[in-house]
């Protein structure tokens, strides 16, 4: 459990804390309005509580995109969490080294909803020899991401089986035991109605798990199309209520329906916490200097041309 602790004491204070620190760096701003999308979003609670014990009020308002902080009814997903599944992922990321393979989990999300996601082109594609029809989002979703071990495995037992992200003291990062009922900034929820990964009744209990004025927006479509969804585009609908009662059901009965993308609302809402509006910061001329062009090469990276390259991975040995 140490070693996990570690690992993600290191994710905030080298990963979304070394972020916000570069950030106050580059600009001269200390403090930033932060948005965390799904396992972003419950990393972003962890990092309010773990700034809220230390007393620094960096953030101003957070928003989380379909981001589950409350993991009693976890949805669909639930299915493939317990304990014996997860000692078979330890096992499996032991063995290769100490990493969940991106595709490993991205076949998890596709099996929960197979005719769209499986079916739809073993029909279409394979059987009627069609080609595939050209759809942006489904490219971005085909790139998917490693998982370092022990971060997977503490965010699988500590939050799916266990929920103790909502329970005081629950869990510790760095030293730090995490409240969320110490965290004092307003936040904003953006969850999607379709979405099937993270369940937006779900996402509504993490809302009311924050002891702060909460505005909670629906979106139409799923974890993604509902989230990239351009206000030009004027597609789906979203709804609001300016009330927060205690079930998701009561909420939506009360709602608002408005038809086009959110985004609007929710900029005219985070305005609210935001200065003056700025010209473009050009990169390079603060402190930081730039380290390459535009997309970046870890954009561009490929890990099939790194495993022909690298030698077979040693298998991990515990500790």
């Amino acid at each position: 459990m140490r070693g996990t602790q570690t690992e993600l004491r290191r994710l905030h204070v080298r990963g979304s804390l070394g972020r916000a620190r570069r950030h106050g760096k580059t600009t001269g701003e200390r403090e930033a309005n932060v948005i965390g999308y799904c396992l972003g979003g419950t990393l972003l609670a962890c990092a309010l509580a773990y700034l809220a014990a230390k007393k620094d009020m960096r953030v101003k308002c957070p928003t989380f995109f379909t981001a589950m902080i409350d993991f009693q009814e976890p949805g669909e997903l639930g299915v493939f969490v317990d304990e014996p599944s997860l000692k078979n992922i330890e096992k499996k990321m032991r063995e290769r080294g100490g990493y969940l393979e991106g595709s490993e989990m991205a076949s998890t999300f596709n099996m929960m909803r197979a005719n769209d996601m499986i079916w739809s082109f073993v029909i279409n594609n394979y059987l009627l020899g069609k080609d595939p029809f050209p759809f942006d989002l489904l490219y971005w979703n085909s790139d998917s991401t490693r998982m370092p071990a022990k971060m997977h495995t503490f965010y699988l037992r500590n939050m799916y089986i266990n929920n103790l992200l909502v329970k005081p003291g629950g869990i510790e990062l760095g030293g730090q035991s995490i409240d969320l009922n110490k965290i004092k900034t307003p936040a904003c929820f953006i969850s999607a109605i379709e979405d099937h990964i993270a369940p937006w009744k779900s996402t509504y209990m993490g809302a009311k798990a924050l002891p702060v004025p909460v505005n909670f927006i629906l979106g139409g479509s799923g974890h993604i199309a509902g989230i990239v969804n351009p206000p030009a585009a004027n597609k789906y609908h979203y709804r609001t209520n300016d009330k927060l009662p205690s079930g998701a059901d009561d909420w939506l009965a009360s709602t608002q329906k408005y038809e086009g993308s959110w985004w609007p609302a929710w900029s005219k809402w985070v305005a609210g916490y935001a200065g003056d509006k700025v010209a473009a910061r050009i990169p390079g001329k603060g402190k930081l200097k730039v380290l390459e062009d535009a997309p970046g090469s870890y954009a561009k990276f490929r890990l099939d041309a790194q495993a022909a390259a690298s030698p077979a991975h040693t298998p991990a040995k515990d500790k």
